[in-house]
């Protein structure tokens, strides 16, 4: 597909055969990236937890980057920060949870069997004497005629759910790809909305993704949301292991395999395990803030340049933790998300230097509290700077490629939008294959922080690093990758080390400079495919400009 096909080429010539261009892309570098990798994943920025000194001392830092870029703030009141409330929630876990069928009691072991959170923004949570039900996948989606709740009173109940969405056939919701129903964030939502007090995700390593201990570091210590509005929540929130579900059940005389299998299915009706369950909850509340940093570079074009193509990256990371047994308690975050910071503040160099800008605007955006679940990026799209019409799309990088140079490059995304004709054209000008999302079953578009903008209809292109490396055998790239997840992943271990290859940042930095370039200079904005899940939001968003 060329630009011409997909209706993006700028005018008068294709930007791969502008020299300034060109240049501009050959200027990207492994030591314009590895700059700020080694500055914010240092341990002098103790792992960048929102709120914490470290955290407005990194938000500082970047703003001095998109200065030296020739970027504007793009803050409110010409500042280089939109600042953001948070309450944070320090949960005091406590040793044990027993569960009772009224004459033998079964307890689990914190930590071990399972991690806990309040899910008020108060200092007392409780359940008493709730009755634990088994809920299936925990989701309603009336587009896939699924039900698991099917009408039960739920009120005042502890919902026991399993974790992914229906994977095992392709005409059931998108088969092995994860949607958003999936998710740990959307399962406590969906309890808070049947009434439920709580909800238990029973973990395993497949449905989630990532092993045990990353519930346990990233759920452990202060944990930060945006402030409560009116919205249902839930007095408790919480995972179990996949043995520990099998203990509770095991003591309802039921056996995990076959609720599995029950819950397989449409007919699908909730089933009370004769189990019920007490817990007090004590937690710390505080306020503070953490902020999104902002930058502009004012388009060409006197029309397009009210409108803005976005490259955002988090900038925030886990802190340090008390709930790790190795010396080195610092969640430094380099590849997540230091790698991502320093590919897009490479970018947005590179664009700076041009000498004639792209038609539309560059807002480069370093969102904060990712982490936490997607927070900076939320409140960006809930309180945008710029009218949602008017970002045209966006380029996400978050942990991307470390390990070298790749033949392909993963679109978290492909299909849903026309920016796949974008990700095409770049691709052939590179010499590389496009790929979808070679780890569907993670849900990573839901993950990031382009779901949060394509909540509010903003096509993106959410850049990971493919998986078949120049000069290594068939599988290596995803053994390298599944290794990162087993040991690095939301560990202190993910650090600046000697081994890193910057080969593919310099690749996917420049795959993402030449996108968000098209889609600068294109005549037309970026769609929604007809019927995806977004389509209703971008005409919405644009109908608004009307």
């Amino acid at each position: 597909c060329t630009l011409e096909q997909a209706g993006l080429s700028p005018e008068p010539a294709s930007v791969f055969d502008d020299p300034s261009y060109v240049a501009a892309a050959n200027s990207l570098t492994a030591e314009l990236i590895r700059g700020p990798i080694v500055e914010i994943a240092d341990d002098r920025y103790e792992g960048r937890l929102p709120g914490t000194t470290s955290d407005f001392l990194t938000q500082a830092y970047l703003g001095e980057l998109l200065d030296e870029a020739g970027f504007a703030p793009a803050g409110p009141g010409g500042d280089w920060i939109q600042p953001f409330d948070l309450v944070g929630i320090n949960t005091a876990q406590p040793e044990t949870w027993s569960f009772t069928d009224g004459e033998t009691f079964l307890e689990l072991i914190q930590s071990e069997e399972f991690i806990l959170a309040s899910g008020l923004q108060e200092s007392q949570a409780s359940i008493f004497g709730a009755e634990v039900v088994f809920v299936g996948y925990g989701i309603q989606a009336p587009e896939h005629d699924w039900d698991d709740f099917k009408g039960a009173d739920l009120r005042g109940k502890v919902l026991l759910m399993l974790n992914n969405d229906p994977d095992w056939d392709p005409t059931l919701f998108a088969g092995e790809t994860r949607l958003y129903y999936g998710r740990w964030s959307y399962k406590y939502e969906s309890a808070a909305r049947q009434g439920a007090v709580g909800a238990i995700v029973i973990h395993t390593i497949p449905s989630a993704g990532y092993p045990w201990q990353v519930v346990q570091t990233s759920w452990t210590g202060e944990q930060f949301q945006l402030p409560a509005g009116d919205e249902p929540r839930l007095q408790v929130e919480a995972w179990v292991t996949e043995d520990a579900a099998r203990r509770l059940l095991t003591g309802a005389n039921l056996v995990f395999e076959e609720l599995e299998a029950t819950a397989r299915s449409r007919d699908f009706e909730p089933i009370p395990l004769g189990l019920t369950t007490s817990i007090d909850l004590t937690a710390e509340i505080s306020g503070t803030r953490s902020g999104n940093v902002l930058g502009v570079l004012e388009g060409s074009d006197p029309e397009l340049s009210q409108e803005v193509v976005i490259y955002i990256a988090h900038h925030d990371h886990l802190g340090v933790s008390d709930a790790v047994e190795t010396a080195d308690r610092i969640f430094n975050g380099a590849r997540d998300n230091a790698a991502g910071v320093g590919v897009v503040s490479a970018i947005a160099r590179v664009f700076g230097s041009l000498p004639r800008r792209p038609r539309r605007s560059i807002l480069i955006a370093f969102v904060g509290a990712e982490e936490q679940g997607l927070l900076g990026s939320e409140y960006f799209a809930t309180n945008p700077i710029i009218q949602p019409g008017r970002i045209a799309g966006a380029v996400n990088y978050d942990s991307p490629n470390i390990w070298g140079a790749t033949e392909d490059i993963t679109f978290v995304g492909l299909g849903k939008s026309t920016l796949d004709n974008v990700a095409q054209a770049v691709a052939d000008y590179q010499g590389r294959v496009v790929r979808p999302d070679q780890f569907p079953d993670r849900g990573y578009f839901y993950r990031s922080d382009q779901f949060s903008l394509a909540r509010i209809g903003v096509p993106a292109i959410y850049l990971n690093g493919g998986t078949e490396f120049i000069g290594r055998p068939v599988g290596w790239g995803e053994q390298q990758i599944n290794a990162y997840t087993s040991v690095n992943y939301h560990q202190p271990s993910d650090e600046l080390t000697a081994d890193w290859n910057f080969d593919g940042m310099v690749q996917d930095a420049s795959f993402g400079f030449w996108a968000g370039l098209i889609i600068a200079n294109a005549d037309d904005l970026p769609a929604w495919v007809p019927g995806d899940e977004f389509e209703a939001d971008r005409l919405e968003a644009l109908a608004v400009l009307e």
